[in-house]
């Protein structure tokens, strides 16, 4: 028995290859099999898409089978392998985390072959199938208590090619936003993996609430203008519409560009993703539920920026972000 993680076809063959991504099995469970699409045209960008690293955030899943459905059809070089569900069990389970260790599969790379079954997947994904890439789109959404606009993201790189280079690739998806978001939780991510072997790695966000038809073909649509900007595919890239505009910008979030919730309690937003706020302009207000005498508290904007994400409205904890601001990008 191969005890290594290996893939059950070689990514070489051209054309259109199937099988899966074999992760081993260890004390917590038996051996995973993650499903793998691949198709080799010859010379050209080496691309990997995954989905599916997040649990609770279905529309990367079912894009990458979009992708897999129409990309024989149009991919004229290159390879791409798309891997459209990374953890299969945080899916089932319609969780952030793996429920058998708790652990989240975005904060655990490169993995250990001898962890528990997140850090295995993530050891299998690391050694297997990044060395293979050159570029990687791993498809995420916000999560469903937030609103936020589709957005392809990075975090910031000391090397400041590799910088330009993801910026670069961000912006060709064409979403409404960019996004260079500086993160104080980024220990274990993929993407601090893939840009230590030196890949150019797009995170894609997309929006909050319930997955839609709507959402959905924006977010198709911005992975196939990244795939003509690669030149794995022929096309004209198109702005997509969302919310009636069809336009991008740029923008940089620091971690003093949270707003948290001062105490606990229902979050009304009172202003949408893209608004423009000054200093003290009311982001939303926290109403208290254990008192009818007890004033409603607002939260207000600390200086002039732009709305990022906001609640959509939940019962918030004492210190919990509530929205996020952001400034037009500066390189």
């Amino acid at each position: 028995m191969n005890e290594a993680p290996h893939l059950t076809f070689d990514p070489d063959t051209p054309g259109v290859s199937r099988g899966h991504l074999v992760v081993p099995g260890g004390s917590d469970r038996g051996e995973l099999s993650l499903p793998v699409f691949s198709l080799n045209k010859g010379e050209g960008p080496h691309l990997l898409v995954t989905g599916g690293n997040h649990g609770n955030e279905l529309e990367g899943p079912i894009v990458a089978r979009r992708l897999i459905k129409w990309l024989p059809k149009e991919q004229i070089c290159g390879r791409v392998i798309v891997l459209p569900v990374l953890n299969p069990l945080a899916v089932e389970a319609w969780s952030r985390n793996t429920p058998l260790d708790g652990l989240n599969l975005n904060r655990v790379f490169p993995g250990r072959a001898d962890g528990s079954v997140t850090q295995r997947i993530a050891d299998a994904v690391s050694r297997v199938l990044l060395p293979m890439a050159d570029t990687v789109f791993d498809l995420h959404s916000f999560g469903p208590t937030w609103d936020f606009p589709p957005a392809a993201t990075t975090h910031p790189i000391a090397d400041p090619d590799l910088m330009a280079r993801t910026v670069r690739t961000a912006e060709a998806f064409k979403l409404p936003l960019t996004l260079v978001w500086q993160h104080n939780d980024t220990a274990g991510m993929f993407d601090i993996e893939a840009q230590n072997q030196s890949k150019v790695f797009v995170c894609a966000e997309f929006g909050g609430g319930t997955v839609g038809a709507d959402n959905l073909a924006i977010y198709e649509a911005g992975v196939r203008n990244a795939l003509i900007s690669l030149r794995l595919v022929e096309g004209k890239a198109e702005y997509p519409t969302f919310r009636q505009r069809k336009s991008s910008q740029s923008l940089e979030t620091r971690l003093s560009d949270q707003l948290k919730s001062p105490a606990r309690g229902i979050f009304e937003p009172r202003c949408s993703v893209f608004d423009e706020v000054n200093q003290g302009d009311i982001i939303g207000v926290l109403h208290p539920i254990d008192s009818l005498t007890a004033e409603s508290t607002d939260i207000r904007a600390q200086g002039l920026s732009i709305i990022l994400g906001i609640g959509s409205g939940s019962y918030v904890h004492a210190n919990e972000v509530v929205a996020l601001v952001a400034r037009p990008l500066k390189l």
